[in-house]
């Protein structure tokens, strides 16, 4: 998860929301990702998307049976249906998120038994550190806007 957070903080650095994914194989990085959908102007651009892609692309082939990934914020359900139709093995998520996550909070969708794929799922790993990174992200946006909207008044 460590590997994942260095990846959130380069999307933040970037201006994009700071979340970042790593998909291990075998005790190796296959794959890496980061939120880059204002730099690519790509709502799809997800870190867990571009990640899969990366890892895709390193192993070959459109499935990752064998591999685990490492999230720091739960997935959306775009992003939860392609963990399971990449047939990852295990799920690792940092931060829950109320308002957009569909493994636990609003869906459960890498668990569904009616899927014909299921991914173990662990959830709350360096929960603290995930959290306070977007956190404070968010915090800093905001301040931002308001310290806009108070020089044009």
């Amino acid at each position: 998860m460590r590997l994942a957070l260095e990846e959130a903080r380069k999307a933040g650095d970037a201006g994009e929301v700071p979340i970042g994914c790593v998909i291990v194989k075998d005790g190796k990085v296959v794959g890496r990702g980061r939120n880059t959908t204002e730099e690519e102007k790509d709502p799809t651009c997800h870190a867990e998307m571009n990640a899969i892609k990366d890892a895709l692309k390193n192993l070959g082939g459109w499935r990752l049976p064998g591999c685990s990934m490492y999230v720091t914020l739960e997935p959306c359900s775009m992003c939860a249906g392609a963990i399971v139709l990449a047939r990852l093995d295990a799920l690792y998520v940092g931060a829950l998120d109320p308002k957009a996550g569909a493994c636990v909070s609003l869906n459960a969708i890498v668990t569904d038994e009616r899927l014909n794929h299921r991914v173990k799922l662990v959830t709350g790993v360096l929960q603290e550190d995930c959290s306070s990174l977007l956190k404070g992200f968010f915090r800093k946006l905001r301040g931002d806007k308001n310290k806009n909207l108070e020089e044009n008044i």
